[in-house]
């Protein structure tokens, strides 16, 4: 699902009032995210995708809609709640740390920034909700290896991916090729 700035917010409250069983750990999260990180204005990326101020959220908000749409057609037994989680946070780790965003503002554009301590962004995204919210050992799947087969480092869960795992990537790749990127989107529209 295409989500632009003007209704980002509206679908991301949307989105978060649909964790229920770990909503007190998720909203302590995201209260934090919201008011002691760049998670509401960091950039998607620096040169790729929604290279732009809240590009991250409307990434991370466009992949868990059709996450969600894909898990109502191909496996309606994965839970919202599951869905909402790995969904607006499989691609956190593109926020830095709590105290040094990886991404900052150079002019037009963004650049990526060396003071935050190097790591893959899936393990980072893994880290930060994992001190926070209990995965199960699917979601914690679908957060390290979203990007599927497309990184060397995930050939370790090649063809035994959990279903969680698969649509996550799917609705990754697809909100980044197809929703987000601006020559296909006017072929979709």
């Amino acid at each position: 699902m295409y989500i632009n700035k003007e209704n980002v917010l509206i679908e991301y409250e949307r989105l978060k009032s649909l964790v229920d069983k770990r909503k007190t750990g998720f909203d302590i999260f995201i209260n934090k995210l919201e008011n002691e990180t760049s998670w509401l204005a960091s950039p998607a990326s620096t040169k790729f995708h929604l290279c732009e101020e809240k590009g991250l959220l409307i990434h991370s908000v466009g992949v868990t809609s059709t996450l969600l749409e894909l898990k109502n057609t191909l496996m309606k037994n994965i839970s919202d709640e599951s869905c909402v989680i790995v969904g607006l946070l499989h691609d956190l780790g593109k926020i830095g740390t709590f105290d040094k965003a990886l991404y900052i503002k150079n002019k037009d554009t963004y650049i990526y920034n060396n003071k935050v301590v190097s790591m893959g962004l899936a393990v980072r995204s893994l880290y930060l909700v994992s001190q926070y919210i209990t995965l199960t050992d699917d979601e914690a799947q679908a957060i390290a290896y979203h990007d599927g087969q497309y990184i060397s480092e995930n050939k370790v869960v090649a063809h035994k991916e959990r279903p969680l795992t698969l649509l996550l990537h799917y609705a990754d790749y697809w909100t980044a090729h197809m929703y987000e990127d601006n020559n296909r989107r006017k072929e979709l529209l």
